[in-house]
């Protein structure tokens, strides 16, 4: 009987002693559980902080949007809405130009210089030429001066590579509705400015551009970076937007953005609107990536050295006869 006693005494002890590791391992393992699940909060908080980071930085351009000088809502008619700053010295790097040469600086938007049926048919112009070709990227031009055509990730002489069908595609009314739009801006620009337009001239690039939100293939897709128009081309004197569509309907990103140094102020593209500025440092200024949609407009430049003046653009038959 002690025998028997005994074994069961040990098997009561290894019972107590299995519970007792049992229980043991239990409690290691919620401490361990509770240790990873402090871990994984906090991994949890960081990647919330980086993602938050993140987002921040690449939005940081965005995020510092605080005026709109023109929304999409407004009518700015009879006269336009003048923002002035104070001019660069860019200016100074280059031969002056009295009557033309700024010494009074700024940014103006109206919607007093071209009519939205105006802005229709120059959209439809754009979209006809642009449907000949277009870039793979997001970003596509047209350059009825020099004939210049986004095609592939390159451009092509319009006029050379398409020959006799450009009859079928602009008109010359189209031809004529484009210079009488650009003398209207030209003068818009000479009166705000207080310039003698005479001594303004048309200077390349001036372009229709079509923006979508299609992935940039080459730099020439990549239109969002800021940039100082007198910096990159030199001639530039004077720049104008000409919007030929409406954001918030027919697009949207892609509103025009001055950065300043305490402020990013927007214009907001209306059909019509025309947005004008010194082309400077004290202008800089980029483009908001176009998110959805079809964003069209045309750059029109001027500068006040008569040796980078063009022509007005003349279908082919007008140049040759």
């Amino acid at each position: 009987m002690v025998l028997p006693r005994q074994r069961n005494a040990k098997g009561s002890n290894a019972t107590e002693i299995e519970k007792k590791i049992k229980r043991g391992n239990a409690l290691r393992q919620g401490s361990t559980w509770r240790s990873s699940r402090g871990l994984m909060a906090l991994l949890l908080v960081a990647l919330s902080v980086f993602v938050v980071a993140g987002w921040l930085y690449v939005t940081s351009l965005d995020s510092d949007i605080t005026e709109t000088l023109v929304s999409k809502g407004e009518l700015v008619s009879p006269q336009p809405r003048v923002y002035s700053v104070q001019c660069s010295e860019d200016y100074e790097n280059y031969q002056r130009y009295p009557g033309c040469t700024p010494q009074k600086c700024g940014r103006a938007v109206t919607d007093n210089v071209v009519t939205r049926e105006e802005a229709q048919v120059l959209k439809r112009l754009a979209e006809r030429g642009l449907a000949l070709a277009g870039s793979d990227g997001g970003a596509s031009i047209l350059d009825l001066h020099s004939g210049a055509l986004s095609m592939g990730k390159q451009f092509v002489n319009i006029y050379r590579y398409f020959g006799d069908q450009i009859g079928e595609v602009f008109t010359q009314e189209d031809f004529e509705l484009y210079r009488n739009v650009r003398k209207r801006i030209q003068a818009a620009i000479a009166e705000t400015f207080d310039l003698d337009p005479t001594l303004m001239y048309l200077t390349k690039p001036t372009f229709f551009s079509r923006i979508n939100s299609t992935e940039a293939k080459t730099q020439h897709d990549e239109y969002w970076h800021p940039h100082i128009d007198k910096v990159t081309y030199g001639s530039f004197d004077y720049t104008s937007l000409l919007y030929l569509s409406d954001y918030g309907s027919d697009f949207t990103g892609g509103r025009f953005i001055f950065m300043d140094q305490n402020a990013n102020r927007t214009v907001e593209p209306l059909a019509g609107r025309v947005s004008f500025f010194s082309s400077g440092s004290e202008n800089l200024h980029r483009v908001e990536r176009v998110t959805w949609g079809t964003r069209y407009a045309i750059t029109v430049s001027f500068t006040c050295d008569p040796a980078h003046g063009i022509s007005d653009p003349a279908m082919p038959e007008d140049t040759h006869g």
